[in-house]
């Protein structure tokens, strides 16, 4: 998957007619639905340039927008200076998610895990989802389906003119499953105009890849959805969105309790407040972690902290 460098330049115009604040209700119903009712911290896995993540920091949750992309972060800092948000912006790949503490729930939208092509890496997300989860969270996320890939996306070709943009979409059904698409695209500038191209691909999975992947990752399914709405998925939906939710577990170890309790954020600096505090918690208890913060760089097989 390209960093999008370029794509990035034209990524909001492109997404101009999606209602971000009526997408932000509308996981947000999802999340009070199936979690707490109370607005917690919020991980926006693929946050992009960072419109659905502002929207969610507005509803009043203490957001952490991810994206490997540095030039989408680079947009999305620039919308943080305008509206003075609390946001802490992470520059990682999903399946190298890494936070330094759990979250309450977590969303990834506008089909952004259907850029992932191996199911192997999407096990991992789900799994790195599920390591810094809370126990009983909830994740919302969304996908493009089979149909649409092949019915809707397949081998079309989709023109965009803008007025400052022109773009050819083209797209290239390589399996049932996997889309290629090409992107070029013509910006308006003082000169005349400056041509980018941009090439990526997108996987639909099955439902049963998924709940296999999830459950893997001591998550499960607690609704599917067709997108933007509560009602169920027909075979023609085009959109899929999954609430998971994380299996509770308060039985596992002291350690593991202590390394999951959930850290206050610095969204200023992306430090975490509470290595004293907690580290205390943990000494008092008697664990290993000391005074400091001890990463753990392996997951079991249920989504936890691996033993040491």
């Amino acid at each position: 998957m390209s960093g999008y460098q370029e794509f990035a330049l034209v990524y909001d115009l492109l997404t101009d007619d999606i209602s971000y604040r009526e997408r932000a209700e509308y996981f947000d119903s999802l999340i009070r639905q199936f979690g707490k009712p109370e607005r917690g911290s919020l991980l926006d896995l693929a946050c992009g340039t960072g419109s659905l993540s502002e929207e969610f920091a507005g509803l009043g949750y203490d957001v952490i927008g991810c994206d490997s992309s540095s030039d989408m972060l680079s947009l999305a800092q620039n919308k943080l200076l305008e509206s003075h948000s609390s946001i802490t912006y992470l520059c990682q790949p999903m399946e190298q998610l890494d936070l330094y503490g759990t979250v309450d729930c977590a969303v990834c939208a506008l089909d952004s895990l259907n850029h992932i092509m191996k199911l192997s890496v999407l096990e991992r997300v789900f799994s790195r989802v599920s390591l810094f989860l809370e126990p009983e969270g909830v994740f919302v996320f969304d996908l493009n389906t089979q149909w649409k890939h092949r019915k809707i996306l397949a081998n079309n070709t989709f023109v965009y003119d803008y007025d400052e943009v022109y773009l050819v979409w083209r797209n290239t059904l390589l399996s049932d499953d996997v889309v290629q698409i090409d992107l070029d695209f013509f910006q308006r500038n003082q000169n005349g105009y400056q041509r980018y191209k941009e090439s990526f691909c997108e996987r639909a999975y099955s439902t049963q890849e998924l709940e296999t992947a999830l459950n893997k990752a001591g998550l499960y399914v607690a609704g599917r959805y067709r997108a933007d709405t509560m009602e169920s998925p027909s075979l023609d939906t085009q959109r899929i969105v999954y609430v998971v939710k994380k299996e509770g577990d308060w039985n596992e170890s002291i350690d593991a309790r202590c390394y999951r309790r959930r850290f206050s954020f610095c969204s200023c600096s992306g430090y975490h407040r509470g290595f004293t505090q907690y580290g205390a918690i943990a000494e008092n208890l008697g664990c290993g972690f000391g005074s400091s913060w001890e990463a753990v760089n392996s997951v079991g097989s249920n989504g936890y902290p691996a033993k040491r």
